[in-house]
């Protein structure tokens, strides 16, 4: 049975914060958020969150805030949805609200939790593999554009009653489980996240347009092929994506049979989410910085540790930070690269 009771805390106002804090209220619960502008907390407060999509219509006011400092009531659960460079300052500031017996699951894309942990320590943090699309068409108006799962676990430790029970309360926005595998189905986010969200930040296009290009479909491949050389190294299994995608099937497959199947695969995931626009591109459009470290940044980093070549991570990582600096352009020429020659 869910514990209506729980004292919970949405930290970003953003697609996935919004839409869950939303849904959670919809089923009852005691939720309130933190964002990061007055303004922002203003309008959701009086004229509540907007939710369209897969998950229905509704309009729904739940308790806002853009300072942490004006909370007053300490939390059972504190759920991070912020984006993952803003999560160490996130953490700290909403550390002090958690209860004693209370719990930190981080939402975040990327490799991220031995920056969490180190903040808020091992026994109160738990990561949670956002496995649904959102997005956000403007200040509290969410759109849920797919269905899909919460993943939540440990990194270091198998999952516990505790968690369980925040999976169940989690159920209340998509279906929810945990995992004894946590690592291995947070690289698997990983790999794609390393190819469809920085290489549409690289190029521009949405993901229908940019995966009918047969060069950017085999750098797609080498993006992957370099990740599972490195999570062999860190002795990761990478588990199953969506429950379909199992790269090593994938990628380890000969012949041209297994070519075209390859191919076919992308492009059909390509016009499934043809008008998918890369959230790391979207954040580039409003003069932020993206996630770039936490993704195909972690891949180069882990590589370089273990003695592994990346050169086209290392470049994918190279180009989106000279686009964060007004040092390149946003363009699909940027794959015109001597680097990527051999895969015309």
């Amino acid at each position: 049975m869910k514990n209506k009771d729980l004292k919970i805390l949405l930290v970003g106002a953003g697609a996935v914060g919004g839409i869950t804090a939303a849904l959670l209220k919809r089923d009852g619960y005691n939720v309130e958020i933190v964002c990061k502008h007055d303004d922002y907390a203003e309008m959701i407060n009086h004229q509540g969150l907007s939710v369209n999509g897969v998950a229905g219509s509704f309009k729904i006011i739940v308790p806002a805030y853009s300072s942490a400092g004006n909370i007053v009531e300490k939390k059972d659960l504190i759920l991070l949805a912020t984006k993952t460079n803003d999560m160490a300052d996130a953490v700290r500031s909403v550390l002090p609200l958690l209860k004693e017996d209370g719990n930190i699951i981080a939402l975040q894309n990327g490799m991220f939790e031995e920056d969490l942990i180190g903040i808020a320590g091992a026994a109160k943090t738990a990561g949670c593999i956002t496995g649904w699309g959102a997005t956000m068409e403007k200040p509290g108006d969410l759109y849920m554009t797919s269905r899909g799962d919460f993943i939540l676990g440990y990194p270091y430790r198998a999952p516990d009653e505790k968690l369980d029970q925040i999976a169940q309360v989690l159920s209340s926005v998509v279906p929810s489980r945990t995992t004894d595998n946590f690592i291995g189905h947070q690289y698997s986010k990983l790999i794609i996240n390393s190819c469809i969200t920085s290489l549409g930040a690289v190029c521009g296009l949405f993901l229908g347009k940019m995966l009918s290009e047969k060069k950017i479909r085999n750098i797609f491949i080498e993006i992957m092929t370099e990740a599972i050389l490195v999570a062999d190294a860190l002795n990761i299994k990478v588990e199953v994506f969506g429950g379909r995608l199992d790269f090593y099937k994938f990628l380890h497959s000969s012949g041209m049979l297994s070519e075209i199947k390859r191919h076919l695969f992308i492009i059909i995931i390509g016009f499934k989410y043809r008008n998918l626009k890369s959230s790391s591109l979207q954040s580039l459009s409003r003069g932020k910085q993206t996630e770039i470290e936490y993704l195909n940044g972690y891949i180069v980093r882990m590589g370089k540790a273990k003695g592994i070549n990346v050169p086209v991570n290392e470049t994918i990582v190279k180009m989106v930070h000279e686009i964060e600096n007004k040092r390149r352009n946003i363009s699909e020429s940027n794959f015109a690269d001597p680097i990527f020659d051999r895969f015309n």
